[in-house]
């Protein structure tokens, strides 16, 4: 699907039709399968991507090769690695899909050309504010919680995503080991 609708992304929402015919120009469709990788470490990040459909994960692997996963991103986020993004610099974080997935990027040109233009700050800085969020409550999830409360925790904001992560890969984002996922997955079923 090439051709998006004015109400396949929420930015379009109080647009006039002949500025959503205009805006839309300046994204770019893609589709990737499964296991692709949107954006690899060291990557120069030149867009932030709108995810259409499917599913992302975003990581960090150390010197060891260690993952540690910082976000998924699923229908209608945005995601990118950000620093790398606004700093026009190389990734230190890698964007990989975890299902077949649709995306319509925006470049940094047109990026910095759609906020002048359509005055669109607002929206962004939204987005960013909700995402900052998400990822403070993250941080004191892990800080603070037992293992069981934050798998709790994340099937209660994220109930549509347990199907759809593989379970080694939520055991990496919660910070848990796979048997201990497994446990706390038998101990909710009762």
């Amino acid at each position: 699907m090439s051709n998006f609708l004015k109400t396949d992304i929420d930015l379009f929402n109080n647009l006039a039709d002949e500025e959503f015919v205009e805006l839309k120009s300046y994204f770019h469709y893609k589709k990737y399968s499964k296991r692709d990788f949107i954006i690899k470490e060291n990557d120069t990040v030149q867009d932030v991507y709108f995810i259409f459909s499917g599913l992302v994960k975003l990581s960090y692997f150390d010197n060891e090769a260690r993952e540690f996963i910082l976000s998924f991103a699923f229908e209608n986020w945005w995601e990118t690695d950000f620093s790398a993004f606004y700093n026009q610099t190389k990734a230190t974080l890698t964007l990989q899909c975890l299902e077949d997935t649709e995306i319509y990027s925006l470049s940094y040109d047109n990026y910095l050309s759609v906020l002048e233009k359509y005055h669109l700050s607002n929206y962004f800085l939204d987005k960013s504010i909700k995402g900052h969020i998400a990822n403070q409550r993250r941080i004191l999830s892990l800080l603070t919680l037992s293992p069981r409360k934050r798998y709790e925790e994340f099937i209660q904001l994220y109930p549509s995503l347990i199907q759809r992560i593989p379970k080694s890969v939520l055991s990496l984002y919660l910070g848990v080991s796979r048997e201990t996922l497994s446990r706390l997955y038998r101990a909710t079923k009762k």
